[in-house]
């Protein structure tokens, strides 16, 4: 089920291009499935590009429900677009926490996989910066809710395979990438 919300057509246009200049590569790649692609997207070329943070935020803002609290997700795919599109919220007035969920929990200090203030009631947005197969955006979502947080919406900077979309559904989750693959110009692909 993808949201309702829709980023305006001149953010859109000017991130997929951001993102056709700097993060798009094209010649022989192993994706990290296995299978080969002729193209590959490293996002956090745009993601953590100065024009590119403000290009993700302005899309991100666009579709954010106004009751989400926390934006967040998996590192490292998820830090840029979440610590990016709360640092921009502020400066427009709007209080979204940024958090890190580690791949592995910590047992020193203060323990477990949560970085950052995730609250338990809270209404977050799951993100990552490429989403494929959306294991790890599905790890996270987990990670969230064993927190006692809701997901209220999973958002990817870039779905470059076409299936997160079914896994969010079957959730019952609002699923809304901000570019896909189609809007770059390629099929989806390594699924």
């Amino acid at each position: 089920m993808l949201s309702a919300a829709a980023v305006p057509e001149d953010v859109h246009r000017s991130l997929v291009e951001h993102l056709l200049e700097h993060s798009v590569r094209r010649g022989d790649f192993v994706l990290k499935s296995g299978a080969r692609s002729d193209w590959f997207i490293d996002s956090k070329q745009t993601a953590c590009d100065p024009d590119g943070v403000l290009l993700v935020a302005a899309a991100a803002l666009a579709v954010l429900p106004d009751d989400v609290t926390a934006i967040g997700g998996l590192t490292v795919g998820a830090d840029p677009v979440a610590y990016g599109v709360a640092a921009v919220a502020a400066t427009r007035g709007r209080r979204l926490r940024s958090f890190t969920i580690r791949k592995e929990a910590k047992d020193h200090g203060v323990t477990g996989r949560l970085a950052g203030p995730l609250r338990a009631g809270d209404r977050v947005v799951v993100t990552e910066d490429t989403v494929t197969r959306g294991t790890s955006l599905f790890e996270a979502v987990g990670v969230v809710q064993e927190l006692g947080a809701e997901v209220a919406l999973i958002m990817p900077l870039v779905d470059r395979g076409g299936t997160c979309a079914a896994m969010a559904e079957s959730a019952g989750i609002p699923y809304r990438p901000l570019v896909t693959a189609l809007d770059l110009g390629f099929t989806y692909q390594g699924a």
